[in-house]
């Protein structure tokens, strides 16, 4: 069996599953952001009265952080009464950041965990390890009235990064990359398996990004077998006891793709299809309207600090706006710590509360008709930052940093030091 399936049939309380078995297994992590206000609602239309365990609850104010309408006030207020009395503790304010950074800053993301929240990017904790899918209200609804929830054993595919990247090259343009190549269907209920000797060379803000963009590509989880860079993070964060499963030598995969990046250069996924994807140097020159950094794929500490080091010392450009979303509070503190927030406010950077602001078109950095953005974070779909009409460019930190410095579309490894 592959780690994935080990660690399904733990939690289904089997000795082995197959490929496309029905389980029910049980959940360590239900997670419910403030989009979802349907998931209480149906989780008394159930009938329920009481969460299955309430330490295993969190609930995230995230997309809405702070509120910027009348409806999403009433709904958080709804959150945090029903978190109140159902004696959830895991109450993640407006103050606290995106759901899947908010995981890993606290210790909550580790290996050997099935972890479900009502976000389609909950792929992103494969990179400890753990099992992260998302799903829509009435499944995590029947997570907290019973602790379980069904899954179709999915196929798993290995997509192999080889050979060591070259400067100005990033994790988000390997996985541009491949999902240019494979397309945004092709890892439909699927799950993908990351490996290669690429990445010894990532760290864990980089595989997290890498897992978090295999929704992009439809999977339904992601995984990257824990290794020293994996055990150096979770030995600083987590307490809790986990366990590392690991795929038989024998197991055979439904696909396996391998990439040589040697020699890959800046891609960039244009609009409007994240699968829509070319080396940078085909978009040189155009202008930008907005630089956005942020989102639970460009919004580490990390992504920040690359950032600043363009920046520093410099003004973007004066027709362009320069939106910095921290993916979290411990984030933003961290920034603030290293000089991050100085450098790139002094050059003229706007930083918004951590969270998913413009991300899924919502507030804070909303595109008008006829903008254009280039930005780090997951999707270019039409209307996703705001007006329909606006055009959205996905890319690496570096190159969105690099295009507000100019006002336009450039080649980041121009600009870095």
């Amino acid at each position: 069996m592959h780690a994935i399936e080990k660690l399904l049939a733990k939690k289904a309380g089997k000795a082995s599953v197959q490929t496309g078995e029905i389980i029910n297994c049980e959940i360590d992590m239900a997670g419910i952001n403030d989009l979802y206000l349907q998931t209480i609602r149906s989780f008394f239309e159930m009938g329920a009265t009481r969460v299955f365990n309430p330490h295993k609850v969190i609930m995230f104010m995230d997309h809405y952080a702070p509120a910027s309408t009348i409806t999403q006030a009433q709904n958080q207020k709804q959150f945090r009464e029903f978190c109140w009395e159902q004696g959830i503790d895991l109450l993640m304010d407006i103050d606290q950041g995106v759901c899947h950074q908010v995981l890993a800053d606290k210790g909550l993301a580790y290996p050997g965990e099935i972890v479900v929240i009502t976000d389609s990017h909950t792929t992103t904790h494969g990179a400890f390890g753990a099992f992260g899918t998302g799903v829509g209200a009435t499944d995590l609804a029947i997570i907290l009235a019973t602790g379980k929830l069904w899954f179709r054993v999915p196929e798993i595919i290995k997509i192999n990064f080889e050979g060591i990247p070259q400067k100005g090259v990033y994790a988000k343009d390997m996985i541009l990359y491949a999902i240019g190549k494979l397309g945004a269907d092709y890892a439909v209920y699927k799950a993908i398996e990351f490996g290669g000797s690429t990445l010894q060379h990532l760290c864990v803000s980089e595989r997290m990004a890498m897992c978090n963009m295999s929704t992009e590509m439809g999977a339904k989880a992601s995984y990257i077998q824990p290794d020293a860079i994996t055990m150096a993070f979770l030995n600083e964060k987590v307490t809790h006891p986990y366990e590392i499963y690991q795929t038989d030598a024998n197991f055979c995969y439904v696909d396996e793709i391998t990439f040589d990046i040697s020699h890959l250069t800046p891609q960039l996924s244009a609009p409007s299809s994240v699968d829509n994807v070319d080396d940078i140097s085909k978009y040189i020159g155009i202008a930008i309207d907005q630089a956005y950094l942020g989102s639970c794929t460009g919004g580490r500490a990390e992504d920040i600090g690359i950032a600043a080091a363009i920046l520093e010392g410099k003004k973007i450009s004066s027709r362009t706006r320069f939106v910095i979303v921290p993916a979290s509070k411990g984030v933003l503190l961290e920034a603030m710590e290293k000089g991050y927030v100085k450098t790139l406010m002094e050059a003229g950077a706007t930083f918004v509360t951590p969270g998913c602001a413009a991300c899924l078109g919502t507030h804070e950095g909303m595109l008008a008709s006829g903008e254009t953005c280039i930005t780090t974070a997951n999707r270019n779909f039409p209307g996703r930052m705001g007006h329909v009409s606006a055009q959205i460019f996905l890319g690496s930190p570096a190159a969105v940093a690099a295009s507000a410095l100019m006002g336009k579309i450039v080649d980041p490894r121009d600009y870095l030091k």
